[in-house]
């Protein structure tokens, strides 16, 4: 379960911050997760709470916004959503696709109690 070792990285990014900012608890911290992260949500949730229970992160929410896989054609130049890891262009029938979203890690946001 990487997702352990992730929620860890997380509550250590996030302990830095809250000194540098002066900033008290957190009610929330706010994720962007990408499809083709390898991250299952539910399990960085569990980690994250398990991880962070002795820290004063404990009882802080992760708020997951899920990024689904999108692409651009490098032929015909047009965004499209890739479903079930299609690298095929919908449009032109392409495979010449780069990866436009769906990779994300990001910790985007908190907030306060």
């Amino acid at each position: 379960m990487h997702e352990l070792s992730i929620a860890m990285e997380i509550i250590s990014i996030v302990e830095k911050e809250i000194e540098k900012l002066g900033l008290n608890e957190l009610a929330e911290i706010k994720l962007r997760v990408g499809a083709l992260s390898g991250i299952d949500p539910e399990a960085l949730k569990f980690g994250f709470s398990a991880a962070s229970a002795d820290t004063e992160l404990a009882g802080t929410n992760l708020d997951i916004e899920w990024v689904e896989v999108r692409g651009k054609c490098l032929d015909c130049s047009k965004h499209f959503e890739i479903t079930d890891f299609a690298f095929l262009c919908p449009f032109c029938d392409s495979i010449n696709i780069e990866t436009i979203a769906g990779e994300e890690l990001d910790i985007i946001g908190f907030t306060e109690k």
